[in-house]
């Protein structure tokens, strides 16, 4: 099997430093090496915040750094002594870190103008014949602003908008690319658009991040959970012949339902069977997940623990319960909670409690429900923004579908398989 990429992720600083660029290099690193690539992160200002992967603090690199300041002042009076030392210095350290690299990722240290000799150095290493591919990561400019400081526009300043030919250009928009090009029409750049990993930001459990990755969750168009134990005052039955006419109307729909049932009481299993008949007769395999007796594909068996219950709300679009009678209903609640869209029957405990959800009546038909569902959804402005969140800004989906691959197609490479996320 063709080895992993090695990948070399270069900033001013890192974390802990608190900023947008050091959170995309974090998370890059991160996903990156969880995909089984090889990954190392240089910076100048930060700490080594982990011992996963290599991180290397050289305060040169920085963007404060004393030296750098003054090569700074130095050359904009027209004296590139000090600000020719430090370049050999960083070209240097650069090559050193670089040896064994395959390509560097480097975050706006070649658009910026907070350290001139880290950009001069970059550049450099660039030309090299046996070095790896370089790709300058642009999130920003200064020439982007109206009236941008007038020693931008001399020499060597005028580095920082200029292209190198050897240099691969990403940056993380298309207005961005529009802004970017304007600058330059000879050069074509790559958008790759930043991404929140959902494993990290909402602290998932790793039992609910392996069954996001068998159950394809994040890739479906409605994620839909019930946490309700398996009775027939639940009602379950219902909740299947919605999620088939959900999946009629044109819909990758995934259903999961939560709850157990006692095996040793025989009506409950007679249910059990019947739910899992409806679910086979309708083809609804691989839209149903229910847990009660899902194991893993390495067959070890799932036990929800309510972390996980939790994390399903936080993954999920709708909260569905179809229940013939309640005492309460406390899953409204914890779905409130967290501003999770609820559909359920106009029961007088759901009425009681719900406010602006998705009510329907249990003897209205199936698909009319699924349809009044639908409508609801397309009304919920936090719906909207999750599900184009989850389908188009999953970082570990970007960087398995748009930055893994350029990476491989820049250095000649073939691409890799891949590791679940």
């Amino acid at each position: 099997m063709e080895r992993s990429l090695r990948i070399g992720i270069l900033h001013y600083s890192c974390p802990p430093v608190v900023g947008g660029v050091e959170e995309m290099l974090h998370q890059h690193a991160l996903i990156l090496h969880r995909m089984g690539q090889s990954v190392c992160i240089l910076a100048g200002m930060g700490e080594v915040f982990t011992d996963v992967f290599p991180v290397r603090i050289e305060p040169v690199l920085g963007s404060r750094h004393t030296q750098v300041s003054k090569a700074h002042e130095q050359s904009r009076k027209g004296d590139y002594g000090l600000l020719k030392k430090l370049t050999n210095r960083i070209l240097k350290l650069l090559v050193d870190w670089s040896g064994n690299l395959d390509v560097i990722v480097a975050h706006n240290v070649l658009q910026m103008p907070f350290n001139l000799p880290l950009t001069l150095a970059l550049r450099r290493l660039a030309t090299s014949n046996n070095g790896p591919a370089v790709v300058s990561w642009a999130h920003d400019s200064p020439y982007f602003q109206h009236h941008p400081p007038d020693f931008l526009h001399h020499r060597p300043w005028m580095t920082l908008q200029n292209p190198h030919p050897d240099i691969h250009y990403v940056t993380i928009s298309e207005s961005r690319r529009v802004l970017f090009e304007e600058q330059d029409r000879a050069i074509k750049w790559k958008v790759i658009p930043n991404g929140i990993d959902p494993v990290s930001f909402l602290y998932l459990d790793p039992k609910s991040v392996k069954l996001a990755a068998e159950l394809d969750l994040f890739s479906r168009d409605l994620v839909v959970v019930q946490p309700s134990r398996i009775t027939p005052r639940k009602n379950v039955e219902l909740a299947i012949h919605i999620v088939r006419g959900i999946k009629l109307l044109g819909y990758n729909i995934l259903f999961i339902l939560t709850g157990a049932y006692d095996p040793h009481e025989g009506r409950a299993v007679s249910y059990y069977r019947r739910l899992k008949y409806w679910v086979n007769e309708l083809k609804l395999k691989d839209n149903i997940a229910i847990l009660a007796e899902y194991r893993f594909k390495d067959r070890t068996k799932l036990v929800p623990s309510r972390i996980f219950i939790r994390d399903l709300y936080l993954m999920a679009d709708m909260l569905l319960m179809t229940s013939k009678d309640e005492g309460f209903g406390l899953p409204l609640l914890e779905a409130g909670l967290i501003k999770l869209p609820i559909a359920c029957p106009d029961i007088p405990p759901f009425v009681e409690i719900g406010r602006d959800i998705c009510f329907f009546h249990l003897d209205d038909p199936p698909l009319s429900t699924a349809g009044r569902i639908l409508e609801y959804l397309g009304r919920t402005n936090t719906h909207k923004m999750f599900r184009h969140v989850v389908s188009k800004h999953v970082l570990y989906e970007v960087c398995k579908n748009e930055l893994l691959p350029y990476l491989f197609e820049i250095t000649g490479r073939e691409t890799n398989d891949t590791a679940t996320p």
